[in-house]
């Protein structure tokens, strides 16, 4: 293997604290050099950078936990319980900072955030759909006639609405512990094929043919979202948006003067891109308060029947109030778990669209991050991560799953700080908010259209980190052209198909034709097999494919020369033991005999 020499590649200029002797000689040296990230995987960054760049993540995926949790609740029919919405909401995001810590730390050792998985709460809305009147509660007090006083009917009345609530509250909790059975059930199957090494078996068959457009497909229909929140007001969505790309792309070559002090010094300036690192934190702070004058001075709406309502800094007030100070997600909260065959299939296929998804990811980091392609032994790990998090989301009741979130990434792209230590941070911030409700309910009532402003600039660039895999295809073959195309195509299709003539999925009994339904209207499920096919049952050789690259991590370095080696994959163990023969068939595991006990190679 070769060896990799930090002092070949860029290093970034600033990985000292502002407060530190800098000698301006060196600072001369490291600006000639060009830096393709200013902070790498495994830098180590300033706390309080590391604190703001965390902000700027969290910032990011906060409304995602919040509708993610609201779906939840409106599948469960717990929509007249706010304290079920809290609790739900509670655990969603302490889970989301777990899963996070223990994917950086021992996962796939990628800057990536764990999300809410949407995956697993659309064949839930699919399965509410089936009866619109499952969250009716039939009265118990119907047969019951009286002609008593006044006084004695209010008493009737009001004991009959306590046992509709009751009974309400029952059924919301019924339906919960079926959603905590069956996502433990689908977990324990989601770590298996992680540990057992199945998804590195299925990494042979699965290349950047298949990966680029089935996630290209989620970044495209991540438009709609994008578009529901910037319409309230797209004057605040375009200045968010417009904000962070002049202070990301057309400054991001530009280094601001920052005052510093240091006792050998004394006071002197700081030159550093600090507009480019928290470029999409600055677009939400202009956004959110333009969004302020605007509701002050009167220029929004106070009518909540108004469309431009929710661009208001009160229009979501209410979260604030409801949420509690403190709750600490336990383990059946909502009951014993039970079990659903629908439900546990449901979540079974969003499995695997999740799995496909976060492979994508994985991929997309790693090129944003400017690392080889994760090895197997990585993947491995990181999809075992995953399903121990949806066994652990499971049994404190979240209702779903955690995943590789893509708008994250796409912020690393922008900023260009892509080290561990602003992820570890991210997870600790997020599990704080997930025990004090107050504290999150801040940042999750941000405008709708700053948030759509936010989200224009990062899966923009989520969408272009995406297609950058296609570099090791050979884009003059026209098999690939083909396959990538028909799989677009196919991916957008079929869902556009779906929704606009639901009746002619029919295939003889409603409950199916549902569950068909629900796997059609998925553009990454569509694409994605297409794709997958095609490019395994097409002729071409596995360079043609992009595999090689993707398999060979040396023969990929032959085209691209990374800021950083395979050694950021590498699990947390002391490096002698990786000589041990018996990790060769541990498959989340590095085996590498040619370690010494040093480290090096």
């Amino acid at each position: 293997m070769k060896d990799f020499n930090m002092d070949d590649f860029a290093a970034p200029m600033d990985i000292r604290k502002p407060d530190e002797d800098i000698d301006t000689t060196v600072v001369t040296e490291y600006d000639n050099k060009p830096k393709r990230l200013l902070y790498n995987i495994s830098d180590r960054t300033p706390v309080q950078m590391a604190i703001f760049c965390a902000f700027q993540q969290v910032l990011i995926v906060l409304s995602s936990s919040l509708a993610v949790s609201s779906f939840v609740a409106d599948a469960a029919c717990a929509n007249d319980f706010p304290d079920i919405k809290t609790d739900l909401l509670s655990s969603a995001m302490f889970m989301s900072g777990l899963t996070t810590l223990l994917m950086v730390t021992i996962g796939v050792r990628l800057p990536v955030f764990q999300g809410s998985c949407a995956d697993y709460v659309i064949p839930l809305m699919a399965i509410r759909m089936l009866n619109k009147n499952v969250c009716d509660i039939t009265d118990p007090q119907t047969n019951i006639h009286t002609n008593n006083s006044t006084t004695n009917g209010s008493l009737l009345e009001n004991n009959t609405t306590m046992d509709m609530i009751s009974l309400k509250r029952e059924l919301a909790f019924s339906k919960l512990q079926e959603f905590q059975g069956c996502l433990i059930v689908v977990g324990l199957v989601h770590c298996l094929i992680g540990m057992t090494g199945t998804v590195g078996f299925l990494l042979r068959f699965i290349g950047p043919i298949t990966v680029v457009p089935t996630i290209l497909l989620s970044g495209i229909f991540l438009s709609r979202a994008t578009a529901k929140f910037a319409k309230a007001h797209w004057g605040i969505s375009i200045i968010t948006a417009g904000t962070a790309i002049l202070l990301s792309l057309y400054l991001g070559h530009k280094k601001m003067p920052w005052p510093a002090w240091s006792k050998r010094r004394g006071f002197y300036w700081y030159w550093y891109p600090f507009h480019q690192v928290f470029s999409i934190l600055i677009g939400i702070m202009v956004g959110w308060g333009l969004s302020a004058i605007l509701t002050l001075t009167g220029t929004l709406p106070d009518d909540p029947a108004n469309y431009q309502y929710v661009a208001r800094i009160d229009a979501r007030s209410g979260i604030i109030n409801s949420a509690t100070w403190f709750k600490m997600p336990y383990p059946n909260q909502f009951g014993p778990p039970s079990f659903n065959a629908g439900i546990f299939i449901a979540f079974l296929i969003a499995t695997v669209t999740s799995i496909l998804d976060s492979i994508g990811d994985y991929y997309a980091c790693a090129r944003v991050c400017d690392v080889p392609p994760p090895p197997r032994h990585a993947v491995n790990r990181g999809i075992a991560i995953e399903g121990f998090g949806s066994i652990l989301s499971g049994m404190i009741g979240c209702g779903h799953a955690t995943t590789t979130s893509g708008g994250n990434i796409g912020a690393i792209g922008v900023t260009r700080v892509a080290s561990r230590n602003v992820f570890w941070w991210v997870s600790l911030i997020y599990m704080v908010f997930g025990l004090v409700g107050k504290v999150s309910a801040i940042f999750i009532s941000i405008p709708l259209p700053v948030l759509g402003g936010a989200m224009i600039i990062m899966f923009g660039m989520l969408n272009g980190i995406i297609l950058s895999n296609l570099q090791v295809v050979s884009l003059s073959s026209t098999r690939n052209l083909a396959i990538i195309g028909t799989s677009i195509l196919v991916g957008l299709m079929i869902p556009y198909w779906v929704e606009a003539y639901p009746d002619d999925v029919n295939i003889g009994n409603p409950y199916f034709n549902n569950i068909l339904k629900t796997l059609l209207v998925n553009p990454n499920l569509c694409g994605g097999l297409t794709a997958c096919f095609l490019d395994n049952t097409v002729p071409g050789t596995l360079n043609e494919r992009g595999i090689t690259a993707w398999q060979d991590p040396d023969e990929g370095a032959k085209m691209h020369q990374y800021s950083e080696g395979l050694h950021v994959y590498n699990p947390l163990i002391p490096r002698r033991w990786m000589t041990f023969r018996l990790f060769k068939y541990i498959p989340f595991c590095l085996y590498n005999p040619k370690y010494s006990e040093s480290g090096s190679i």
